[in-house]
């Protein structure tokens, strides 16, 4: 980072970078500081140019660096930035800045547009400036929105007066769904006229609407035909040829049109698409996958990843699609590396999650651990990431080493209590479905009630372990006993309680022994009898301690005790299609 003390600007100046700096530090994800920041950086000693001090442009690139590592897809800011370092540094440098910027956005139509427009006014070898059209044909040439591209492409072998080349651009983009279709097959019908036969299409194609003729001629009787005849009848085929290819053309934009105009927002923006939005997207992929077209598949992918880039539902999507492909381990490696480490909300782990099974089922064990260590060190009381990292550490080394990961992560005193409770209660779980051993579990629950006993995800699985236990009238007992502790022990609110209650008489009716009705008639009589002869009454609602009541959970605390444990594939389902409010992607 740039020394801001020693920009070389005046002190209000050094000042207000200064503040832009520190908010942008406080709150990374804020646009409007950075914004705020890039602003103030450009405005430095008058406005950068290539007379600033060697100081200000260094805290100028700073700046632009920073900021469009943390937001890569804003294609306006590559194009300014290279702009900014065109007046300062030259082409070269501005070069430079536009490949980082086609590299990180590779997409973007107005981005190619610009660069190759900045290579014609440059570059004075047309074969550079071809080869560079080339490269934004290939990488947006399919972008429904993309005739602006083609338009520059077209005008400047215009400007070399490459009338073969016009005429070979506008046979390539009629096979395109474009939006601006029709009006290219119009232009190529005037083209077709003016260039010789052998241009018009491939000496293949050529060569067998000729034999075609020649063939009519003959059933038809008359001799052979020669020049202006002959050649007549060719372009004639060939037109025809052309039209089919322009209706089939017509056809496929009628298909994409629907999702097409449905789309308000095609750019990357940091803030939340409503639910309208994201359906749209996922209707459209659905409607590409089934044309089956790999390019136009991926082409639209990448369309949709620069709105949605937030939104880890549609990189999962990606990379689901693309490992269902042939030989493309790598490519769905890129799509995971891109979505984890630049764009996802970290407070979304699903996907990284995701990334880790992926690169352990390919055997890179070692960078499957990683993902989840570096997880931990982000958001460090997941519980479903420690889980994760347990079962990886089972799979790959056997049980111990999956109970001391759960061990570490307790004994780590910057985890939170709530979190620890829950992570004892998945190694007792563990011991249970894994070593199926009921006692060693059953072991963990009596061991840390005492420590943990204000947590819901900690009597859910005690409860739930000992609902599934074989019925017989020791596990009555057992039940009993879990029930009578949660009341006795835990400060969880009443409410709560009442639902484990209904959890504990339904077991009696239908698992209870002979006896069963008469705990049953105590126990709904003490839990929601009225107040005269209830256990509230009797006992008193807190949780006691040696005898001496614990007190009631403040309202933080209570939050996170009563919090229940979901995994990312319960929380987030598919958007609502009807649904007009923004979607949350954090």
């Amino acid at each position: 980072m740039s020394d801001f003390a020693h920009f070389g600007g005046s002190e209000e100046e050094y000042a207000a970078i200064r503040k832009h700096n520190a908010d942008v530090e406080a709150n990374p994800d804020s646009f409007e500081h950075w914004e705020a920041l890039i602003a103030a950086c450009e405005a430095l000693e008058g406005g950068i140019n290539r007379n600033s001090s060697p100081a200000a442009l260094e805290t100028f690139r700073d700046a632009y660096d920073r900021f469009l590592h943390k937001f890569p897809l804003l294609f306006g800011y590559w194009s300014k930035y290279a702009e900014f370092e065109f007046s300062i540094a030259g082409p070269e440098s501005a070069e430079m800045v536009y490949e980082r910027g086609v590299a990180s956005v590779s997409n973007s139509v107005d981005l190619w547009l610009a660069y190759c427009n900045f290579k014609t006014e440059t570059t004075h070898d047309p074969q550079l400036v071809r080869e560079l059209f080339e490269r934004g044909a290939n990488a947006v040439g399919l972008d429904f929105m993309a005739h602006i591209f083609w338009d520059r492409y077209i005008d400047y072998e215009g400007l070399q007066e490459a009338h073969d080349r016009i005429y070979a651009l506008h046979a390539r983009v009629v096979r395109i769904p474009l939006h601006q279709y029709a009006r290219y097959y119009e232009r190529f019908r005037v083209l077709a006229l003016e260039r010789p036969l052998t241009e018009l299409a491939s000496a293949d194609i050529i060569a067998k609407f000729r034999s075609e003729v020649e063939s009519e001629y003959n059933a038809r009787g008359i001799g052979e035909q020669v020049g202006e005849a002959m050649e007549r009848e060719i372009r004639t085929k060939v037109d025809a040829m052309f039209y089919e290819i322009f209706a089939s053309t017509q056809g496929e934009v009628g298909k994409r049109w629907t999702y097409e105009s449905e789309i308000k927002r095609p750019y990357f923006h940091v803030t939340e698409l409503d639910q309208q939005q994201l359906s749209n997207w996922q209707k459209y992929l659905d409607f590409e996958e089934q044309e089956g077209d790999f390019a136009r598949i991926t082409t639209l992918y990448e369309r949709c990843l620069t709105t949605c880039a937030l939104y880890e539902e549609f990189w999962l999507r990606y990379a689901r699609w693309m490992s269902g492909q042939d030989d493309k381990e790598e490519e769905v490696r890129n799509i995971y590396r891109r979505a984890c480490t630049v764009f996802v909300p970290v407070s979304r782990p699903g996907i990284r999650l995701q990334w880790a099974y992926f690169e352990e089922a390919f055997g890179r064990v070692d960078v499957a651990l990683a993902i989840h260590e570096a997880l931990l060190d982000q958001i460090p009381d997941c519980i479903e990431v420690v889980t994760s990292w347990a079962n990886v550490a089972r799979r790959q080394s056997g049980l111990e080493a999956a109970v001391q990961v759960y061990r570490d992560q307790i004994d780590t005193p910057t985890v939170d209590l709530y979190t620890k409770a829950a992570l004892v209660a998945e190694w007792a779980y563990l011991l249970w479905k894994t070593n199926r051993s009921a006692d060693e579990a059953r072991a963990v629950f009596l061991k840390n009630v005492q420590w943990y006993a204000d947590s819901r995800i900690f009597w859910d699985r005690w409860f739930q372990f000992e609902l599934e236990q074989p019925g017989d009238e020791e596990q009555e007992e057992r039940v009993a006993h879990v029930f009578e502790d949660l009341r006795n022990k835990s400060r969880l609110p009443t409410a709560l309680k009442l639902e484990y209650t209904k959890q504990y008489l339904e077991f009696l009716v239908q698992r209870g022994s002979k006896d069963a009705m008469m705990t049953y008639l105590d126990v709904d009589r003490e839990m929601f009898g009225p107040t005269s002869v209830s256990y509230a009454s009797s006992s008193g609602t807190n949780a006691k301690e040696n005898g001496a009541s614990r007190g009631e959970l403040d309202e933080q605390s209570t939050r996170k005790a009563t919090a229940k444990s979901f995994a990312f594939y319960e929380l987030y389902g598919e958007p609502t299609s009807d649904a007009q409010i923004p979607t949350d992607f954090n």
